[in-house]
């Protein structure tokens, strides 16, 4: 089971890390995924550093808690996940119901409770 949730948990961080690297170096890749349309230059560094950013942060925090065993830190990406997650919800009843938001919605909360699992499962 230890194995099995390390191995999940490493395959969420390359997912992020495939989003975030994607967004912070070849950001007009990315626009038909997260439905956004840059305004120039500014827009396009948003993409990079707010979207880019996230992604990479929640890697490096995974990182550390899969080489240190320190997985309070999945924790913190579960958290930051989980305001995403709400986000889109919030976006769902404000904004109307498209169907184009529930596999990221999805995706996000699988990744929550993978983390959540492996803090509860893998903390020493």
């Amino acid at each position: 089971m230890e194995l099995t949730l390390q191995i999940l948990v490493g395959l969420a961080t390359l997912m992020l890390a495939g989003l975030g690297l994607m967004s912070m170096f070849a950001p007009r890749r990315m626009l038909a995924n997260f439905a956004v349309e840059p305004n120039g230059a500014p827009g396009l560094s948003t993409i990079r550093s707010v979207i880019g950013g996230l992604f990479l942060a929640c890697v490096a925090m995974l990182m550390i808690g899969l080489t240190t065993g320190q997985t309070l830190s999945f924790v913190a990406v579960a958290i930051l996940m989980g305001v995403v997650a709400f986000g889109r919800i919030v976006g769902i009843v404000v904004d109307g119901f498209d169907k184009a938001v529930l596999p990221p919605l999805v995706v996000e909360l699988i990744i929550i409770a993978v983390l959540m699992s492996a803090y509860t499962q893998l903390s020493s």
